[in-house]
This record gives structure tokens, sequence and C-alpha cells, in this order.
């Protein structure tokens, strides 16, 4: 709960889905006033706790003075800010001196400034907040956070930043948060597409990829990405947690940034592509991890099949 140092806050939450409404449930968790507007049905566990569902985000910006975004991609982010009944014509109608906007999704930094200039406009503050750490690191509130935008803006949010995640980085001004983020879906992009690659390889040999993971968990190879990835490419476990079809759009992301900046990313085109093989095949609503799938496909042999004899 709050305490007489960290008083009780009005805040606005908008995209309450498989990551949205864990990390608004911490935030009502701590004592805030919580105010919330998703595409769907408000989920019960938030209005039981006491949140308010809100008609449109225009309530939402109108009855809160932080609002947070966590949405898809960038055109909805751009619907909900600046489409009818949207965020801005909220802070419009109740003034938006004072207020902060939030955006947790992972966008375009081009466009993330743009809108961040047109909220200026209208008197009210911008971070830009992407996050890594998919379903677990939400429910877990064990997010990274990369925040982009001003320092007096993220010296105001960091508490609440702290309710949702550990490692939180001020990376520089707006857009910078998206940035990193977008550096952080290349890593793990092709650290899937290389744990998928190893997995492949080993039991297309004959050996136990169970037992073949463990080993190279006690060496150099070690990850993150092997450790839970590696573990469910070999049970077969794609529900997801961060779909492909998220991944494809922040690959997208990082393609068109190079090739505006004429950088050259060869390793980021192949994992797109791998992730593209994917969603011709209907796999796109699966985990990223599933990337392996179209490693499969090509070498006839799925990693749990078991060991030749």
């Amino acid at each position: 709960m709050t305490t007489s140092s960290t008083p009780s806050l009005n805040l606005g939450f908008i995209g309450l889905g498989i990551m949205g409404a864990p990390m608004a449930g911490h935030l009502l968790a701590a004592g805030h006033q919580l105010f919330v507007n998703t595409r769907s049905a408000v989920p019960a566990a938030l209005t039981d706790a006491g949140a308010v569902a809100c008609a449109s985000a225009r309530e939402v910006a109108e009855r809160a003075d932080i609002v947070f975004t966590m949405l898809p991609d960038t055109p909805d982010v751009e619907k909900v800010l600046f489409g009818e009944n949207g965020v801005a014509s909220g802070l419009t109608s109740n003034g938006g001196a004072g207020k902060l906007v939030v955006d947790m999704s992972s966008i375009s930094p081009i466009e993330t400034k743009q809108f961040a200039a047109r909220l200026a406009a209208l008197g009210a503050d911008y971070l830009d907040a992407p996050v890594s750490g998919g379903e677990v690191g939400a429910k877990a509130a064990s997010l990274t956070i990369m925040v982009g935008g001003s320092e007096a803006a993220f010296a105001r949010v960091q508490p609440l930043f702290a309710l949702m995640g550990r490692n939180i980085t001020h990376v520089g001004p707006v857009g910078a948060g998206q940035t990193t983020k977008v550096a952080n879906q290349i890593i793990v992009a092709l650290n899937i597409a290389a744990v998928g690659e190893a997995l492949v390889f080993a039991s297309k040999a004959g050996a136990d990829p169970a037992k073949v993971r463990q080993a190279l968990m006690g060496g150099f190879a070690s990850s993150r990405i092997l450790e839970v990835h590696g573990e469910r490419m070999i049970k077969r476990t794609f529900n997801p947690g961060f779909r492909i079809a998220l991944h494809q759009k922040d690959l997208n992301l990082a393609l068109q940034g190079a090739r505006a900046m004429g950088v050259a990313l060869p390793q980021t085109a192949n994992a797109a592509q791998l992730m593209n093989a994917c969603a011709a095949q209907g796999w796109d609503q699966l985990d990223h991890s599933a990337l392996v799938k179209a490693l499969e496909l090509m070498a006839g042999h799925e990693v749990a099949q078991a060991p030749a004899a």
C-alpha cells in the first residue's frame, strides 16, 4: 500500500492485454486510484480491486493525471492518443497542463517523437517507456523498462515504474526508450534463432536436445533465451508470452530505421525472414520461440523428436 511518502495518485491505464493487465494491477495494488480502458472487456480482477472502467481514452485522460498506454503497434497508439475520443481530446477538454502520458508500447521511435510534440502543444509531457520481460516479467513486476523523455518527467514516474519493473533506465530524450527496445528485440531475435539452430542441429545428429540444453547451460553459451525458450522448443510449449506477430513488427522497425540511416543489419534481416516464414505457415500468434519451427521445416526434423537410434 502507499504511505505518506508515496501518496495515492490518479492514474490511467489504456491497454489491458497479456502484459497490460498485470502491470495495471501492480499500480492498483500499491493503493493508487486507477482509471482504465481497453478494446475488450476490462478484466474483472481489476474492477473488483477498485479500478474504474472508463468508456473511452478521453475519459481516462480527463480523470487521470498520469496516463499509461500499453498497446500492440504504432497505429494503435496513434488512434488511442489522437483518434476520436482519444487521450488528446481529454487533455484539451480538461486542460493538459501538468498531465503526463507514458507509452509503454513498443513502437516507432520516429513517430514517438511526433506524438510527444503533438501532446506538448497541448501542455502535456510524454515519456516513451517500452518494456522487456514478457508476460512472466509483467506478472512478477520484474520488467526491464527503457525510458526516453525529460529528467523531470522520469523522476515523477520513476516510483511508479518501480512497481512494475526492476531494471529501470532513463536512456535519454524522447525516442531513446523506443530505440533501445528495438536494439533489445534485435538481440533477442538473433539469440532465439541461434538456440533454435543449435537444438535442431544437435537433435538431427542424434543427441537428446534436453540433455544438450542442460550441458550448454553450464558453459559460455548459457543465456536466458537458452534457459526459457530452449525449454519451450523442446517441450513444444508455444502458447504466447510474446507473439511472433509482435516480434515481426519490432524487427520491421529495426530494418526501417536501418534503411533510413544507411546501416546494414544482415542477421536481423535473416531473423525477420524466419519469422515471416512462420507467419506464412499461420504460426504468427505463437510465442516467438516458435521461430524454431521455420528451422525445423527446412531441416525436416523437430527438436522434440526422440533421438535417432
